[in-house]
C-alpha cells in the first residue's frame, strides 16, 4: 500500500520537525505534545519522500499501521500505558513473519505459505507492546549476498550516500532509522547484519547474546549462529526495544530460560570504574581507513575521561573464529537452501546462489572442527573476560564502500563483527562520526555473555557525552526541504 500523501503536502509533512529517538517520541506521546497518528503521518510523509531513491521498504502496510497508530492514541488517553514502544512506528526486515504482509525474504524462491498469516514471536511481542508496525523492509536475498537490481526487488542504498551500500543485510532497516522513515526496526545479525549496517548507516544496533531473543518466525541463515536484534538511534532505544524482545520462548530451541534484566534502569550515565579492553592491532592493519583508526582512538579517549579504566588486550583465536562463523553460517546455509538450489538455481541471486554454494566446499570434517574452534575460543574469551568488562573494537575497519563496487573479499577483510557471532557473546555498533567524505562508521562494544547491561550502559553513557548517534544526513536533509 502507499501513503495518500503525496506532492507538496508530503515534502512539507516530511520536513517537520521528528524526535529521531524512540525515548524523545515517547516523551512527546505522553507530555501531549504529539499524539501516535501525528508521528506517524511524520515519518510516512518522510518515506513518501525518501523510500524510492534509498529503496528501504519491500511493502507498506500504511492502513494497518494507521489502526494500530489511532488504537494506541486511544489507549494511552484512557490511561493504559503499555511502555515505552506504545504508539512508536518501528519497520520489520522481511526475513520475519509478519500476519499483515507477506514475507519474501526478497527473494523470488520463498514459499508464499512461510509466515502463514501469523507473527513470529520478536513482532507479537512488539504488538502486545503496543508497537505501530509499518511494513516489510528490504535485506539481501535471504540474509546473504549482495544487491541483484536483476529480480526485481528494490536495492537499498545508503541515506549518507547513494553511490554508497547501507551494508547488510539488514539494510533496509538502517537505512530506515537513518532517514527517520521509522524510529527502530528488527534485523538479523549471522556474521555481523545489524552491527554492519548500524555502523555505514549512523545508528546503533545491537546482537546480544545467543538465545537471548527466539528466532521463531525467521527464515534460517546460520541455525547456530542466527540474532534477531534491534536496530536504533541510540543505545537507549535499542534497550527499550531489547526488553520487550527478550525472554524465553518454548518455540525455539534456541531460547534460553532466564530472567530478562532491567536493560534501561541500568542506563545510569555512569562507567566510572568500568575496565574497558581495546584491540588497537586493528587499527594498525594495511586495510584499515585512516579516518576509522582516528575516530576509534577518539571514542576510546571519551570513555576513558568518562572514568572507565583502559586496558591494551587481545583478541584470541581471532582469525579462526572469524573463518569458524563464515565456514559454519554457509554450511547451514546450504542445509537449508540445498534443494531449492538444486532445483531452481537461476531463480536466485547470483550473489546469493555464490554465497552459499560456497558450503559445498566445507566439507564435514571442516564442519564439526569449525564447532571445536568455536568452544575453544569461548574458553579463551571467558578467560579475557575475567579482566576486562568490555571489549572496544571499530564495527568495521572500512568506511561504507561503493555500492557499484562491492568487493565480497574487501568486506569481509574490512568486518570485525564475525567474531562475536561464534563465541555468542553480546555486541552492540554504535556511531563514533563521521569520515573526512561525510559517511558513518561505527564503535563495537562486547560484553560478557548475558550482560547487555553493561553493554548498553557503556553505549548510553558514551552517547550521553556525544551526539554523533543523532546526525542526520545532508542528503535526507535536502530531500525534505
Amino acid at each position: 500500500m502507499t501513503s495518500t500523501q503525496t506532492g507538496t503536502d508530503a515534502i512539507s509533512a516530511a520536513a517537520d520537525e521528528l524526535p529521531l529517538t524512540i525515548a524523545a517520541a515517547a516523551a512527546a506521546l505522553r507530555d501531549g505534545t504529539l499524539t501516535a497518528v501525528e508521528l506517524l503521518a511524520k515519518v510516512t510523509a518522510r518515506a513518501d519522500v525518501l523510500d524510492g531513491p534509498i529503496g528501504t521498504y519491500i511493502l507498506r502496510t500504511d492502513e494497518a499501521a494507521l489502526a494500530a497508530a489511532a488504537r494506541a492514541d486511544e489507549e494511552l488517553a484512557a490511561g493504559l500505558d503499555k511502555g515505552l514502544l506504545h504508539g512508536i512506528p518501528l519497520g520489520i526486515k522481511d526475513i520475519i513473519a509478519t500476519a499483515d504482509a507477506p514475507s519474501t525474504a526478497q527473494s523470488l524462491i520463498l514459499r508464499p505459505e512461510f509466515s502463514d498469516g501469523t507473527d513470529a514471536v520478536v513482532v507479537s511481542r512488539l504488538r502486545a507492546a503496543g508497537a505501530v508496525i509499518t511494513g516489510k523492509v528490504t535485506t539481501m536475498e535471504y540474509a546473504c549476498g549482495a544487491p541483484d537490481p536483476s529480480k526485481g526487488f528494490p536495492t537499498p542504498r545508503n541515506a549518507f550516500g547513494l553511490g554508497y551500500w547501507p551494508g547488510g543485510s539488514s539494510s533496509g532497516t538502517g537505512s530506515g532509522v537513518a532517514g527517520g522513515m521509522f524510529l527502530g526496526g528488527l534485523g538479523t545479525d549471522t556474521g555481523g547484519s545489524v552491527r554492519m549496517p548500524a555502523s555505514w548507516s549512523g545508528i546503533t544496533g545491537m546482537k546480544q547474546t545467543f538465545g537471548r531473543v527466539p528466532k521463531s518466525g525467521c527464515v534460517p541463515l546460520g541455525f547456530s549462529f542466527d540474532n534477531i536484534g534491534p536496530m536504533t538511534r541510540s543505545a537507549r532505544d535499542a534497550a527499550v526495544m531489547l526488553a520487550v524482545l527478550a525472554g524465553h520462548d518454548e518455540s525455539d530451541a534456541c531460547s534460553v530460560d532466564r530472567p530478562v534484566d532491567d536493560y534501561v534502569g541500568a542506563l545510569t550515565g555512569d562507567i566510572a570504574g568500568l575496565t574497558i579492553g581495546v584491540d588497537t592491532s586493528f587499527l594498525d592493519m594495511p586495510f584499515c581507513d585512516p579516518d576509522v583508526a582516528s575516530l576509534t582512538r577518539a571514542a576510546i579517549a571519551v570513555f576513558a575521561d568518562a572514568g572507565a579504566t583502559v586496558v591494551e588486550v587481545k583478541l584470541p583465536v581471532y582469525e579462526e573464529l572469524t573463518t569458524a562463523t563464515i565456514a559454519g553460517q554457509m554450511s547451514e546455509a546450504l542445509a537449508y537452501h540445498r534443494g531449492d538450489l538444486q532445483k531452481r538455481w537461476i531463480d536466485y541471486g547470483r550473489p546469493t546462489r555464490g554465497a552459499i554454494a560456497m558450503g559445498m566446499w566445507v566439507t564435514a570434517a571442516d564442519f564439526v572442527q569449525a564447532q571445536r574452534v568455536r568452544r575453544v575460543g569461548v574458553r579463551a574469551v571467558t578467560e579475557l573476560f575475567t579482566g576486562v568488562d568490555l571489549i572496544i573494537t571499530p564495527t568495521c575497519l572500512i568506511p561504507p564502500p561503493a555500492i557499484d563496487d562491492l568487493s565480497l573479499e574487501l568486506i569481509i577483510n574490512g568486518m570485525l563483527t564475525p567474531y562475536w557471532n561464534a563465541t555468542g557473546n553480546p555486541a552492540m555498533s554504535i556511531p563514533m562520526g563521521l569520515t573526512s567524505a561525510g559517511l558513518p562508521v561505527g564503535l563495537q562494544l562486547a560484553g560478557r555473555p548475558f550482560e547487555e547491561t553493561t553493554v548498553f550502559r557503556a553505549g548510553d553513557a558514551f552517547q550521553q557525552l556525544t551526539d554523533h548517534h543523532l546526525a542526520e544526513s545532508p542528503y535526507v536533509l535536502a530531500q525534505l526541504l
